[in-house]
């Protein structure tokens, strides 16, 4: 037996959805047919994909890297009927928490006018890798580099550091802060993918509390309530305004590098031209 297409939705939608019930759901098909078609998958490459409990459905190590490979094929698949129907190329720009700030309304202005026929699609992934390593990007902005040596990086551009606070914070009065002034409250920090960790402080001067978030939202959501402020790039300033929550410049934090990557061995498309138009932004 082959893996159909049928197999690798059935994984991918368990560990989305979190139950074999609830991916029927999201699929269209029973519960069974969801089991049944896991459990080939499995017959089919000779390794448990998932661990089952009563309570819960998790990836197996191996499991975790089928998924990449499944998201991958299903993002190709895709992209192959909408190319099929519009008569254009689809490349994906991932990112993990904003794209290219203030610079993105531009960017896809110039990649409409420069590459017609290639269409841009930028996708948020809140993975070491922005979605390269789960198959669902071409090529990644990224704001930290990842503790992997496959992929390639060019700096295209820097940004300035900005703090994140509640409105009712002390320093939301103040038209710039400093790092011993941010360091005086609780931090909020994806330790994941968020460009600003402890490491940014000098040892004795880091903030003597931390608080760890899981994605962009949920470093929000700590922030606004006013249990601790944030450092980020001046990119999700831009992109990210909540009610209850402000911004101030860290006027002597170290600037936050801008890289685009990709997968060494797997190069996307009109890659110098992409480049091009993304380093054009930062001059």
């Amino acid at each position: 037996m082959d893996v159909e297409l049928r197999h690798l939705r059935s994984l991918a939608g368990v560990v989305d959805a979190g139950t074999f019930t609830d991916a029927g759901i999201e699929l269209g098909v029973s519960q069974t047919a969801v089991s049944r078609n896991v459990a080939a998958l499995e017959s089919i490459l000779g390794v448990r994909l998932l661990r089952r409990t009563t309570r819960s459905v998790s990836l197996t190590p191996a499991g975790e890297k089928v998924l990449r490979h499944a998201r991958r094929a299903l993002a190709v698949v895709s992209d192959l009927r909408q190319e099929a129907l519009a008569g254009v190329c689809t490349l994906r720009i991932g990112y993990a928490w904003s794209a290219l700030g203030k610079h993105t309304p531009e960017f896809q202005r110039r990649w409409a006018a420069a590459l017609p026929h290639h269409e841009l699609r930028l996708t948020r992934t809140n993975t070491p890798t922005a979605g390269l390593f789960e198959g669902t990007s071409d090529l990644v902005i990224l704001r930290r580099v990842p503790e992997t040596r496959s992929l390639e990086l060019v700096l295209i551009g820097v940004e300035k550091r900005y703090c994140a606070m509640s409105v009712d914070d002390p320093l939301a009065t103040k038209r710039t802060v400093t790092l011993a002034q941010v360091a005086a409250a609780p931090l909020a920090i994806d330790h994941r993918t968020g460009s600003t960790q402890l490491d940014l402080w000098a040892d004795g001067e880091q903030p003597r509390h931390s608080i760890p978030t899981n994605d962009v939202d949920d470093w929000l959501t700590v922030i606004s309530s006013g249990k601790a402020r944030g450092v980020t790039a001046e990119s999700t300033a831009h992109q990210y305004r909540r009610q209850g929550l402000t911004y101030r410049a860290v006027r002597d934090a170290t600037p936050v590098p801008v890289y685009a990557a990709w997968v060494k061995t797997d190069p996307p498309a009109m890659l110098q031209d992409i480049l091009t138009l993304l380093a054009g932004l930062y001059r």
